[in-house]
């Protein structure tokens, strides 16, 4: 049996590009879920790391993408990238029709419902979808990380192996001098 309608047949030959935006200062495992399920959803998902001249992060943008890259190697349809200006411009320049955002918790909601209908203003043809991640993955943020870690606390098992170290190497005085190779 043929699908004869056509909205199956215009999605059948789309290419779903999404865009996973974020500043990642570092990559945590609950942004990483995010990555592989959008992955196993979209055809392909831009991992983008906003450029903010003003704001430096704990790791330059430059970096947090490497780290990224590294960090999303066994994820075959996804990629890591950077952009300046504002995102659904970069969504434009790179032709991705979704935007994918995580949902930790219930006052994330907000600030992301505003932004997502200020994205669909600014270019309708764009769509936001939200993915909530694992209980166990929920608080885990970046801030958080980085508060552990400037502590000498255990932060290893809430990122992946390559920003583990590149923390490591930024807190000599807790984890020894590991230096990424």
């Amino acid at each position: 049996m043929t699908d004869s309608n056509p909205a199956s047949a215009s999605r059948a030959a789309a290419h779903y590009l999404a865009v996973y935006p974020g500043s990642f200062d570092p990559i945590t495992r609950g942004h990483l879920e995010i990555v592989e399920r959008a992955a196993s959803v979209f055809d392909e998902v831009v991992v983008a790391v906003g450029h903010h001249p003003i704001k430096p992060g704990f790791f330059a943008f430059e970096q947090r993408v490497e780290l990224i890259a590294q960090s999303i190697a066994h994820i075959p349809n996804a990629r890591a990238a950077h952009y300046t200006g504002l995102m659904i411009d970069f969504c434009r320049s790179i032709s991705a029709r979704v935007i994918v955002r995580g949902l930790r918790a219930a006052g994330d909601f907000e600030p992301e419902f505003q932004m997502a209908l200020a994205n669909r203003e600014l270019e309708p043809t764009v769509e936001t979808v939200f993915l909530i991640p694992e209980p166990t993955k929920q608080f885990i943020s970046s801030s958080l990380i980085r508060e552990i870690a400037s502590h000498g606390g255990q932060f290893q098992p809430f990122v992946p192996t390559p920003v583990a170290l590149a923390m490591e190497a930024r807190y000599p005085e807790f984890y020894g001098d590991k230096r990424q190779a």
